[in-house]
């Protein structure tokens, strides 16, 4: 008896040794069911935008069990409690807050990671919540998540560890790069520059985001937010009711439903800006040549720009901070003058040393009329003025000229092997062959480009004539008065700072009667990209208005 304790603790000791490993709990992702829309499609038939009299909201080519195939062995041992458990701790918070929480050991890159797909799958794969916004996902997402676990001593840079979304227009190793059109729904190609840059300070890439295809200049009139292989994307603060913005409509809606810590979007003239307001969110179009555009499908190399799109300000910030850096290859991004975006500064504003442009068309507006009065009662000073009156009748011209020579450029040089077309007029022939599935609204603008025929020499003094015209536009009011920044709504200047190339950044400022979101948006001198995040975080700060759409908490 006395050998008792003894023999009773090897007993254990054994049985603990020899006790079999609990295996992994599978997560196997709910199937995705195509709903009944044509009541939804009647409702819409009535409504009094145009653009919103929806023909399809499905997809017809891409199966969403398809993208959820990309999750298998993503999502093991992580539940619905563990969701819930971490919710308020991930839900809304900014970067630096989820750092914070991953330093104090609150949870962890790879929990994070998961938490967000596990998110897009709850409510993607609801037919009553579904925005259809994403069109793949990483199938290695979760193995970077758990890299940087591994490496997090090595985090330099506040982007580490940051499961991002991007426009499906953007080169991205490892998915589909397709513009939201079939003929390049097998295009698998390297990273684009900006994406290396991040991916080169530990962010990790979560997916790519719906689109308007062929980033909105491809049919005439057609909705904003669809895509022949993302279907139509839809807006969480009126999923029927409200416009998504376009063309980086994903890259809206999903920031503002909580998909990503934060989005990449691209702009011609509107296109971050625009489903940035639509999505309340908050929206950076830099000056062009800030960041690369190398390995992104472009409409115009004289235009176009990447950008990030987030939540907050801050966030804003550190995203573009880490697409920073001079591409060889891009000669807008090779002449960048700006080494360094100083994320950490935002904070550094006193709204009473700004001097703000109001433009007095947009006074009628009571929302921007009270923002401004908000503004000037904070300190900072504004100055009403009259804009010049200014048009650009020939801009379908000016970009049909630059798409006809960029397109077939990224088709020969940066596209996947599987990837045949190689021209604009090779896109048009192939849509041909079934109009019913691939165009359904037309590709009227397509065809514009194909038609075109304007001379070198007469596209160049359009270039001119209209960069000198939108310049003067911001340069007039901002010289006479010694502007800081122009205050604009939504996308409403965005074809003149497009001209110009200044950059402009939208933030929230409120909400219509009927919901809908509303931004206020700065415009600012090339190169000011500081400055007017800073006026944007003050501004940020004195409103916080935005609020989270009602169906996604």
């Amino acid at each position: 008896m006395k050998n008792l304790p003894y023999l009773t603790l090897l007993f254990f000791l054994g049985a603990c040794q020899s006790t079999p490993k609990i295996p992994a709990k599978k997560m196997m992702p709910p199937k995705w069911v195509s709903y009944d829309e044509s009541k939804q499609l009647a409702v819409n038939e009535e409504h009094k935008n145009p653009r919103m009299q929806y023909k399809l909201i499905q997809s017809k080519f891409l199966d969403k069990n398809t993208i959820w195939q990309r999750l298998n062995g993503q999502l093991d041992n992580f539940s619905e409690e563990d969701y819930q458990r971490l919710k308020p701790m991930i839900l809304e918070q900014d970067i630096k807050i989820l750092q914070k929480n991953i330093a104090a050991g609150k949870f962890n890159y790879e929990q994070l990671t998961q938490w967000y797909l596990y998110r897009i799958l709850k409510f993607e794969n609801d037919p009553a919540k579904t925005l259809h916004s994403i069109i793949d996902l990483n199938p290695n997402a979760v193995a970077m998540a758990r890299r940087c676990d591994r490496e997090k001593s090595k985090s330099q840079h506040p982007i580490f560890g940051m499961p991002i979304l991007v426009k499906d227009n953007i080169n991205t190793e490892g998915m589909t790069t397709t513009a939201g059109a079939e003929v390049l729904k097998d295009n698998r190609t390297n990273d684009a520059f900006i994406i290396q840059q991040i991916k080169n300070k530990g962010g990790i890439i979560l997916g790519k985001a719906n689109l308007s295809e062929w980033a909105y200049f491809f049919c005439q009139g057609c909705p904003v937010g669809y895509s022949a292989l993302g279907g139509q994307t839809l807006n969480p603060y009126g999923r029927h009711f409200f416009e998504t913005g376009g063309s980086s409509a994903g890259s809206g809606t999903t920031m503002a439903a909580n998909y990503a810590v934060a989005a990449i979007g691209t702009e011609t003239a509107g296109s971050i800006l625009s489903p940035s307001s639509q999505n309340s969110i908050v929206g950076l179009k830099p000056t062009i040549g800030l960041l690369s555009r190398g390995g992104i499908v472009p409409i115009s190399s004289t235009l176009d720009t990447p950008g990030p799109m987030t939540r907050s300000v801050a966030d804003n910030a550190i995203l573009l901070s880490a697409m920073l850096g001079k591409d060889p290859a891009d000669s807008a991004s090779a002449a960048n003058p700006i080494q360094r975006i100083e994320w950490d500064k935002v904070d550094n504003q006193d709204l009473s040393k700004l001097r703000l442009g109001v433009n007095e068309d947009f006074l009628s507006d009571s929302i921007y009329k009270l923002t401004t009065e908000k503004l000037a009662a904070a300190g900072a000073t504004l100055i009403k003025f009259k804009p010049a009156e200014i048009n650009f009748p020939d801009f379908v011209t000016f970009l049909n000229a630059d798409m006809k020579k960029d397109l077939p450029s990224y088709l020969r040089n940066s596209t996947g092997p599987s990837v045949t077309v190689r021209s604009v007029a090779d896109v048009v022939a192939y849509n041909l062959k079934d109009t019913l599935q691939r165009i359904p609204y037309g590709q009227e603008y397509f065809n514009g480009i194909v038609a075109e025929d304007i001379s070198e020499n007469d596209f160049a003094k359009l270039k001119t004539e209209y960069k000198s015209k939108a310049s003067a536009f911001f340069e007039k009011p901002m010289k006479e008065h010694q502007l800081d920044a122009i205050l604009s709504i939504n996308n409403y200047s965005a074809g003149q700072a497009a001209m110009a190339q200044f950059p402009c950044l939208t933030v929230p400022m409120g909400y219509k009667e009927s919901g809908e979101p509303i931004s206020l948006t700065f415009i600012a001198k090339p190169w000011e990209e500081e400055q007017l995040l800073r006026i944007g975080y003050a501004f940020e700060q004195l409103t916080k208005v935005r609020k989270m759409p009602s169906g996604y908490q």
